[in-house]
């Protein structure tokens, strides 16, 4: 018995499974049947990457790590215990799928590659020794060497890259990247070792603090200047994982200016803003500072056509902002603040920020903002947020900002407008 597939000529010579949803009656088709050996005893499907387990039992190596990795330490077809779970190639089941894929039984299905076997922990440790060993001596190639070879057995597999993570590589990279980060010429080496970090997160204690010494916090903020996208990744993790990484990087000459730029880069913004609100949050008196670099015009402007995560993360750093009397003061100076906000109160996803933001600048201002905001059409927005549902905190602010709303409306009976669009229509997205 065996597996009966539906297949579909293509160009004439080879041939592609396909199922029943993407067949269409002008096509050529035929049935192929695979033969059960050569099936996954799990997935049913033609195995790729045949392996034999302790209870002799062979398996697609995918299906059976997922197996494994899931908790279990049976044979899902006998159930019996193993004694291990080792995985050892079936080179000759795979030779025979192989031969069956191109013979006239097959149909003509495409040969599958001979799978690379993965690497094992004793082979990244002795990557790992070799990188040792050439960071101690400086030996900028033989560096380059063993980070490539990291590079590629990360490519591979998704198997690859757990072994190569559990191995304490993680270490190893960030003291290399420390030793060469005042080497003008290794720039390629630190961007392939951060490329590479960025799956190897949550990194031990000993290896953020390699990577947060001045020097390599300098590497890293030249990189991020740069529009390196992984070393925005990684800052952002950084930054999040200990208050006193903060403090170290905010030591950093113009470290502010290369945020700033980042967050004008769209594949390094999102990051970028995290960060900033990080700073921000852990170290406030630096709000100035990015005052001074026109932030909170950069962030307003991105709110005008930039996608979901963007605004509510612009939105995040305003709120930030907000906190300190000098940032409230220059966020209220700008014109295009409440149009916006009044226009994205039913558009953003997470509302929190953006009501935050709107409460901060009514309840500390002279009432003009009230006054704005009501015009612009907020007072019905607000009320379809209370009635859709928020959480508690934002609820509580929303009927602050109504009531505020409703003794204006009392007092001098404003009219809401319904659109607020023209407020900033010549606003351009800063990407």
């Amino acid at each position: 018995m065996g597996l009966s597939l539906r297949m579909r000529l293509r160009g004439g010579t080879k041939k592609e499974i396909i199922t029943p949803v993407m067949m269409s009656c002008s096509e050529e088709e035929e049935e192929v049947t695979i033969p059960s050996q050569f099936q996954c005893p799990i997935s049913y499907d033609l195995m790729k990457d045949p392996v034999i387990i302790a209870s002799g039992i062979t398996y697609d190596r995918e299906s059976i790590e997922k197996w494994f990795e899931a908790g279990y330490q049976t044979c899902p077809v006998t159930n019996t215990v193993l004694s291990n779970l080792e995985q050892i190639p079936n080179h000759t089941i795979r030779r025979m799928i192989q031969e069956w894929c191109g013979s006239s039984l097959g149909g003509g299905i495409e040969r599958i590659p001979t799978p690379r076997v993965p690497v094992t922990s004793h082979q990244v440790s002795e990557i790992c020794g070799k990188l040792s060993t050439a960071t101690r001596l400086s030996d900028y190639g033989a560096c380059k060497e063993m980070v490539t070879k990291m590079t590629m057995l990360g490519k591979e597999s998704e198997r690859n890259r757990k072994c190569v993570k559990e191995n304490g590589v993680g270490l190893v990279l960030c003291v290399c990247f420390d030793a060469f980060s005042e080497n003008a010429n290794a720039v390629s080496l630190l961007e392939d070792i951060v490329s590479l970090l960025t799956w190897m997160l949550p990194i031990g204690s000993e290896a953020q603090a390699k990577l947060t010494t001045t020097s390599s916090f300098r590497r890293l903020v030249k990189l991020l200047r740069n529009g390196d996208q992984n070393a925005a990744f990684l800052v952002k993790e950084l930054l999040e994982l200990n208050e006193a990484h903060v403090h170290a990087l905010t030591k950093i000459n113009g470290v502010e200016k290369a945020f700033l730029k980042s967050i004008l880069q769209e594949s390094t913004c999102v990051n970028s803003l995290i960060s900033i609100y990080n700073i921000i949050s852990v170290k406030p008196e630096t709000i100035s500072r990015f005052l001074e670099l026109d932030l909170v015009t950069l962030t307003v402007e991105m709110l005008v056509d930039s996608e979901n995560s963007v605004c509510e993360n612009a939105l995040m750093v305003l709120n930030a902002i907000c906190e300190s009397n000098k940032g409230r003061e220059e966020v209220r100076r700008n014109e295009l603040v409440i149009p916006i906000l009044v226009k994205k109160i039913l558009k953003v996803s997470e509302k929190k920020n953006l009501v935050s933001v709107m409460w901060k600048i009514c309840k500390s201002g002279d009432g003009s903002e009230v006054e704005e905001a009501l015009r612009l059409g907020a007072f019905k927005k607000l009320v379809v947020m209370l009635q859709v549902g928020c959480g508690e905190g934002t609820k509580e602010k929303v009927t602050e900002l109504l009531k505020m709303m409703n003794k204006v409306m009392k007092m001098n009976g404003f009219v809401e407008r319904s659109d607020s669009s023209n407020e900033f229509k010549h606003v351009k997205k800063p990407f």
